[in-house]
């Protein structure tokens, strides 16, 4: 396909991020109307023609996550009967990524049904980011490329200076899994950065440290952070063995106001997340740091759309 056939589209749930792709691919966003009826039904109207174009939809999944997982299965519908050529559904935080098991009897593996919706809407395949379990991609009939925010959360550390004017020693400093089940993911931080790894077992009645924290700076990763419960409760395990300065890195900040306000309160220096999930306003203080991975993402639509190999870029 040729680059004058490519049209990339987005819903209204990150608009930063979306013109960051489009500043990265050089193109116009694609023109596309959506319109709120006061049922709350919504209406998605495609304003050019897209009849044999290699489209993308860009969607991620934020508040309010069931208006904008409704926009994005019409959206692709409403592509699909324009007769789009190939249709790729961009979800940069995957709709329900969480809900990847069957962990309790009579309960939906809804992470397989948004798979399901996706692939009946119309798409064609799926991008997406840093999904909590791989085993995500194999509720898909339809193909998925997993691209890596690890890199870009990486970078920001590399150089151990932060922009709140202190710099990281780096002799003395360790990356820290939360929990023992964030292990494998904080790993993959570590083995990046060329960092120790040290973790934190919140086995029940009885917490443990695997691994030395006294006198060292400590960054907990991990794929996402919801409530923050497990960063606080493993900054208090580090900090009580000696400690120096707690700091986090994420790939999607699901987070809230209090969220935020909870980790500044247990004196984290710094939170680096990426743009995968829009930061509210209320959420916005000089401790959260934002990585974009608009050129990332773009660099995987240049890809997929000239049918180049976007291996190199899974890491």
């Amino acid at each position: 396909m040729g680059r004058a056939d490519l049209k990339v589209f987005a819903g209204r749930s990150n608009p930063a991020l979306a013109e960051g792709i489009y500043q990265s691919l050089a193109i116009e966003p694609g023109r596309i109307e959506f319109i709120d009826f006061s049922n709350e039904n919504i209406k998605v109207k495609i304003c050019e023609n897209v009849r044999g174009r290699d489209v993308f939809f860009i969607q991620t999944s934020c508040p309010p996550v069931s208006d904008y997982l409704m926009e994005l299965l019409i959206a692709l519908d409403a592509l699909k009967y324009a007769s789009a050529g190939r249709i790729t559904a961009v979800l940069p935080y995957y709709p329900y990524a969480l809900a990847d098991s069957k962990d309790e009897p009579r309960i939906s593996v809804t992470g397989r049904l948004v798979a399901d919706l996706i692939a009946a809407a119309g798409a064609d395949r799926i991008l997406t980011m840093t999904l909590h379990s791989p085993q995500t991609m194999g509720f898909s009939r339809i193909p998925v490329d997993q691209l890596s925010g690890v890199p870009a959360i990486c970078s920001h550390y590399a150089d151990l200076r932060l922009r709140l004017g202190r710099s990281l020693d780096r002799d003395n400093l360790v990356a820290a899994a939360p929990d023992i089940s964030r292990a494998k993911v904080t790993e993959t931080y570590a083995q990046r950065l060329g960092l120790p790894l040290v973790v934190v077992d919140q086995a029940a009645g009885e917490n443990r440290v695997i691994g030395d924290v006294a006198d060292r700076d400590v960054v907990f990763f991990d794929d996402a952070i919801i409530t923050g419960d497990s960063m606080l409760k493993g900054a208090a395990e580090v900090k009580e063995r000696g400690a120096r300065q707690v700091y986090a890195g994420c790939v999607h900040g699901t987070l809230t106001k209090e969220t935020i306000a909870r980790l500044g309160r247990a004196n984290f220096q710094a939170l680096a997340i990426t743009d995968t999930i829009p930061l509210s306003a209320d959420a916005r203080t000089p401790m959260v740091q934002v990585c974009s991975v608009a050129s990332l993402f773009a660099s995987a639509i240049r890809a997929i759309h000239e049918e180049t190999s976007i291996s190199a870029l899974f890491n």
